[in-house]
């Protein structure tokens, strides 16, 4: 009998989820569990590996639990995950030798500024589609090598692994058999060379990183290995980092389409096919989720504090007991009465690339209110999410492309705000759709695990089960969008002021 059942692992930065999918793409069960975020020192963020595999099991296993059905009706597992956040690891005890460093750790701007300093932003940018920045992994890998002790005697042994989170759940899954990752997370470090689809040999040698340390590179759907953790053999047969599992779980297959996910950051990013284009406009190039060996490749643009800023609302001003209050508060007034917020609380990410900003609130008058703030806080995670599609549209007008957006679908937690959706439409001008099912990043890895197992036939089977829910037209007019974005610019160049 034919197994119409799919498990998607979901390791997020704040969470970590179970999703199990019916083939049609509809949820059956879930489950989720939080972990603790560590913030050793400002600007440091770092989680404990064995939380995250321990609330990863776990809550996978609540989910079949609540689905009613076994491993054995389970066709395969698709892994998505935290991208950047980097871990090393013993491999015979199997043991971290460190705390996970996270995407948001900015410990490291130190050393990329002496690799900007040395040239080699252009060898990484030809090479890796990237910036220098602390955001990817290559730098974390150097720091613990640099700062755990015996760890660089260690790995020119061979006797640690690196891996991004989805490399640490797949060796754990397999007891230590399987050392991989795939092409999409690969491309987040740094060190890999997404031309050819293999890691760089200069780049480590720049960094000092011994390719020993590195897993092996493989397709995003493909069989990896196979799991008896959950008491019969399943295939662990998708992988992909979550912006780019996202953009699967969208069905934006082809060049031209659009998604922005509205997580604890904003992620947009739009499919450019087979060829690499490198950005002009503070954009990086990255591996799109690979059902193939064929490579394909997105723009992306990535907003560090996206549905974070929500929570310093709740957690950092107290203007909001839980985050469903946000929206009601907002609506409150009619607009932000031209207050702006740049949560620039880690710096600013795409187009931007400004390490050293810091949040400010500009346009403050006595007549500003907390709830002024908090809809002008949420008008935040839009005006930069418009910025980074200025910029894809900028670099496609730039390289002679047709591949205009016509539409932005959009995920994410933040994205059943309405009052934020509709106020992404009227800034964008284009339509802002949400789909039916807005757990599109663990549904990109189960339909990753789905094409590998055989349960679909291919891409066009999977675009047919793409359906939208709710469609935001825009209202504004341009003229006044083209104000309200000019005022975001003001504030920016306010926040990034020596």
């Amino acid at each position: 009998m034919a197994k119409d059942h799919l498990l998607a692992l979901d390791q997020g930065t704040s969470s970590s989820r179970a999703i199990v999918f019916h083939r049609s793409g509809t949820v059956v069960a879930r489950a989720q569990r939080e972990f603790r975020q560590i913030f050793p020192q400002p600007g440091w963020v770092e989680h404990d590996p064995d939380e995250i595999w321990q609330s990863q099991f776990e809550v996978a296993q609540e989910a079949l639990a609540a689905s009613g059905l076994n491993a054995g009706d389970i066709a395969a597992i698709g892994i998505t995950n935290q991208r950047e956040t980097t871990l090393l690891w013993d491999r015979r005890s199997g043991r971290p030798i460190h705390n996970a460093i996270v995407w948001q750790d900015r410990r490291t701007e130190p050393l990329c500024a002496q690799l900007r300093e040395q040239g080699l932003a252009d060898a990484v940018r030809r090479s890796t589609g990237l910036v220098i920045d602390p955001y990817f992994s290559a730098t974390k890998i150097r720091w613990l090598l640099d700062h755990v002790n015996g760890a660089h005697i260690a790995a020119a042994q061979g006797e640690l692994a690196f891996g991004t989170v989805d490399s640490w759940l797949l060796w754990q899954l397999t007891q230590g058999r399987v050392h991989g990752t795939d092409v999409s997370n690969a491309s987040r470090t740094m060190l890999f060379d997404i031309r050819h689809n293999q890691w760089d040999h200069e780049l480590l040698k720049a960094l000092h990183v011994p390719d020993s340390l590195l897993p092996r590179v493989f397709p995003s759907s493909h069989v990896f290995g196979e799991t008896t953790l959950f008491g019969a053999p399943i295939p662990i047969a998708g992988i992909a980092g979550d912006q780019q599992a996202a953009l699967f779980g969208q069905a934006c297959f082809r060049a031209g389409l659009a998604k922005n996910t509205y997580g604890t950051g904003c992620f947009m990013l739009m499919h450019t096919g087979s060829a690499f284009r490198a950005s002009r406009h503070g954009l990086v190039t990255t591996a799109a989720a690979q059902p193939t060996a064929m490579p394909e490749y997105a723009l992306e643009g990535s907003v560090f504090i996206g549905g974070a800023v929500v929570q310093w609302l709740r957690d950092g001003l107290r203007a909001i007991a839980g985050s469903g209050q946000v929206q009601a508060l907002a609506e409150s007034v009619p607009d932000s009465g031209g207050v702006v917020v740049v949560p620039a609380f880690t710096g600013l990410g795409a187009p931007y690339w400004n390490a050293d900003a810091r949040g400010a609130i500009v346009g403050l008058t006595r007549g500003s209110t907390v709830a002024h703030i908090a809809r002008a806080a949420l008008e935040s995670i839009a005006f930069q999410s418009a910025a980074l599609l200025q910029a894809m549209a900028a670099d496609a007008a730039a390289g002679g492309s047709p591949l205009a957006v016509s539409e932005l679908r959009v995920d994410g937690g933040a994205c059943v705000n309405d009052l934020l959706m509709q106020f992404q439409a009227d800034l964008l001008g284009i339509p802002v759709v949400r789909p039916q099912v807005t757990e599109t990043t663990a549904l990109g890895a189960a339909y990753l695990a789905g094409l590998a197992a055989g349960v679909y036939a291919g891409t066009d089977e999977l675009a047919a089960l793409w359906c939208e829910e709710r469609r935001f037209l825009p209202t504004l007019p341009r003229d006044r969008a083209a104000e309200r974005l000019a005022a975001w610019d003001h504030a920016v160049r306010q926040a990034v002021a020596p």
